[in-house]
């Protein structure tokens, strides 16, 4: 267990926290690039504080303080012009580095304007996000892992949860509640609602490991009937520090993304691009297909019979911030520890004012590629694939025929298409 002392300098992000001065070395996707073509201003929230998001008249994007410098009224009702953003109260005007360019109702020889500076982060689009940087300068490089901008069908499921981040990364670097929460609970649901639950969850972790690596920790698995020569062990996938976590298999690459919104909400994205082996060509899309996932049934009760919308539950039900006072840490949850250990080790250096150590990047490159199974528990390749889809978050996704269609379409092109049995794939 930890000390209330210790649980709060991992799960507070706000200004001047050591979680938070360590978590505003990273960008963060904040909005969807068809968000701002709809409306070219958006209110966004990331680690406790609030800000302007506009995209400028020559296609790229301003982050600043929500707040006008002038009076405070808010510069999300305000006026997008080329060479930046005016506030909607009194015409103030600043660029996309904070700088304010005009106030109109000065003087003509005023240099007052030259006094005043608003806080201005960074912004660029990736995959058809629009992602922010709001730390400390010079900024990093933007990471373009493999999942974002290679070729391939992409949509993207998305919800607000009402808890901390860190107890949804602490799931990443826990393999053993796969075979408990999506195997014998799964099962315990599907006996009780007359459906047969996916059995390949059931089985038994025999092995679990975890290596530290360049941009987190690579976990990796051997589960009953399997040997180390599979993927799940050969190659395993990665938690992403600080936030994400790199899935996938059988054409799907997959990345979970958790940003901190605050200390007591998190913006979680399922984001996958589709490229099933066999195909080269991929339908048009301007922007991934986005949509909102439902972790919530009418009656405000949790929805439990798809992959992570038991996994919503378990984070959520620990409560906004979970009391790790309270905990009682055993042996099978090293993962937990280590990912502890790492955070507390990049917080200390980013304290003596250094770059962090993992996924941190001064590199200019045009593509990350990281290691993630693609042969997952052995299964057929499409069966993989439509179980992902039909048990999974995409479920909820508009482009969903779409997506199966592109699968099974592929498997025709390779030749095995499956039986009728389909095995759920895991995380």
């Amino acid at each position: 267990m930890l000390s209330k002392e210790q649980n709060d300098a991992l799960t507070r992000v706000g200004p001047g926290t050591p979680m938070g001065d360590l978590l505003r070395m990273y960008w963060y996707p904040v909005a969807f690039q068809k968000d701002l073509d709809d409306w070219p201003i958006k209110k966004v929230r990331l680690l406790g504080e609030d800000f302007a998001l506009w995209k400028t008249p020559e296609g790229g994007y301003g982050i600043m303080q929500e707040r006008c410098p002038h009076r405070h009224a808010s510069m999300v009702y305000g006026v997008v012009e080329p060479g930046g953003l005016r506030c909607g109260y009194h015409g103030w005007k600043f660029d996309c580095d904070g700088v304010c360019t005009d106030q109109p109702a000065e003087p003509d020889k005023s240099s007052f304007k030259e006094n005043i500076k608003a806080f201005a982060g960074k912004a660029e689009a990736m995959g058809g996000m629009v992602w922010v940087y709001i730390g400390p300068d010079p900024a990093p490089e933007l990471p373009r892992f493999d999942v974002f901008v290679d070729p391939g069908f992409k949509d993207a499921g998305h919800s607000v949860l009402p808890c901390n981040w860190l107890q949804i990364m602490e799931n990443s670097v826990d393999p053993h509640h796969v075979e408990w929460l999506h195997g014998n609970y799964f099962r315990f649901i599907g006996e009780q609602k007359g459906f047969v639950a996916p059995t390949g969850f059931q089985k038994k972790h025999v092995k679990v490991g975890f290596d530290a690596m360049e941009w987190g920790i690579l976990k990796r698995r051997v589960l009953e009937g399997n040997t180390e020569d599979m993927d799940d062990w050969a190659i395993g996938h990665p938690l992403v520090f600080p936030y994400c976590m790199r899935v996938g298999g059988a054409g799907i690459e997959q990345m979970q993304i958790r940003v901190p919104i605050d200390d007591t909400h998190t913006w979680t994205l399922f984001y996958s691009n589709h490229q099933p082996v066999g195909l080269t060509e991929f339908p048009d899309q301007i922007y991934p297909e986005s949509y909102e996932y439902r972790w919530l049934d009418d009656k405000g009760e949790h929805i439990v019979d798809y992959i992570e919308g038991q996994d919503v539950m378990a984070w959520v039900t620990q409560g906004d911030i979970t009391d790790r006072t309270a905990e009682h840490i055993g042996k099978s949850d090293i993962g937990v520890v280590m990912l502890r250990r790492m955070f507390r080790e990049q917080m200390a250096l980013v304290a003596e004012g250094k770059d962090p150590t993992v996924a941190f990047t001064r590199e200019k490159h045009d593509r990350i590629g990281l290691p993630c199974e693609k042969d997952k528990f052995g299964v057929n390749f499409l069966e993989f694939a439509l179980a992902w889809l039909e048990m999974g978050s995409s479920r909820y996704s508009p482009a969903l025929d779409t997506i199966k269609k592109l699968h099974i379409d592929a498997a025709s092109i390779r030749g095995d298409m499956p039986g009728q049995n389909l095995v759920v794939p895991g995380q």
